[in-house]
């Protein structure tokens, strides 16, 4: 689709702006010493000493699947950073079936950036990355924002309903599938997310290549490793001492919110935030009032 973009920025009286939006950012490619070529966008500068931001991906998402509107609001104080892992959209590699490798690929890819000190932002799968990265090397994270998250080994989280599954883990996925999941049957959801959609596909040229079938594959075996039932994995959190912000929406139907609180209170130093009448696309349907929370949560002293 050829359509314009709708990028709400989040102003904030005196801080830098971005220049231009995610939409419209170039491509960059890192090596990183795993021998993995990294594709990212960088979007935003830093200011007052704030450290990056780094964004992890949904389940067969790239870096087109993020809503410009987001990231262009997360990006009015600090540099924001989104990236395909190993094996998806335009990184190389083959895509790992373990929320470990997939972890520590994401470490390969900030250490190559030459970051010692970040600020993670994981959506549904990513999340789960997040919550490993932290736990592998949590001298890494400053702050953590799990959108959509749930903790490994939650009993019922061994791989998705059939309805939800059927929806987004065939070869194509529909428009009418996607907001199925990701937002919700009413009026104001709908709109919000043809607007996202409108939003996503406003970049027309030189879009991230697609994510293949082994990325499917590989990241839903991933997602079902991590959900099998072990209640002694969910004790791991508690030792994570970093700030941690978890959200999702009532109705999400990938994640339930349900999951959300239990991670959140697993967590020691976590926060919870429910936002309403929104799916698993709440971050993007909520985009304004998403990032003012993030900004606001990254932005105090930690």
């Amino acid at each position: 689709m050829d359509l314009p973009t709708d990028s709400d920025k989040l102003e904030e009286k005196g801080m830098p702006m971005s220049t231009s939006s995610y939409s419209d950012l170039p491509h960059q490619r890192i090596e990183a010493a795993n021998g993995i070529t990294y594709l990212y966008r960088e979007s935003g500068k830093s200011a007052d000493g704030a450290v990056p931001l780094v964004l992890l991906q949904h389940f067969r998402g790239n870096l087109d699947n993020w809503d410009p509107a987001l990231i262009d609001a997360l990006a009015t104080d600090r540099q924001v950073i989104a990236f395909d892992n190993t094996g998806v959209g335009g990184s190389s590699g083959t895509t790992p079936n373990t929320v470990e490798q997939m972890a520590a690929d994401a470490i390969a890819f900030v250490t190559a950036l030459g970051l010692d000190r970040v600020d993670l932002l994981g959506f549904s799968l990513g999340s789960f990355v997040a919550q490993q990265i932290a736990l592998t090397r949590p001298a890494l994270i400053r702050k953590m924002v799990l959108a959509s998250s749930a903790p490994q080994g939650a009993a019922g989280m061994h791989g998705w309903a059939p309805e939800v599954i059927g929806a987004i883990g065939n070869p194509e996925t529909s428009p009418e599938q996607y907001l199925d999941i990701f937002f919700t049957q009413s009026p104001a959801s709908r709109q919000a997310g043809q607007a996202v959609l409108m939003r996503a596909y406003s970049r027309t040229q030189d879009r991230d290549a697609s994510t293949t079938w082994q990325t499917r594959q590989a990241q839903y075996d991933a997602i079902c490793i991590w959900g099998i039932p072990d209640h002694g994995r969910l004790q791991r959190l508690s030792s994570l001492t970093m700030p941690v912000f978890v959200a999702n929406g009532d109705s999400d139907p990938m994640i339930l919110p349900h999951y959300s609180h239990l991670l959140a209170g697993l967590i020691p130093h976590a926060q919870i935030k429910i936002y309403p009448n929104a799916a698993h696309g709440f971050l993007f349907q909520h985009h304004t009032e998403f990032a003012t929370d993030v900004v606001t949560f990254l932005r105090d002293p930690a």
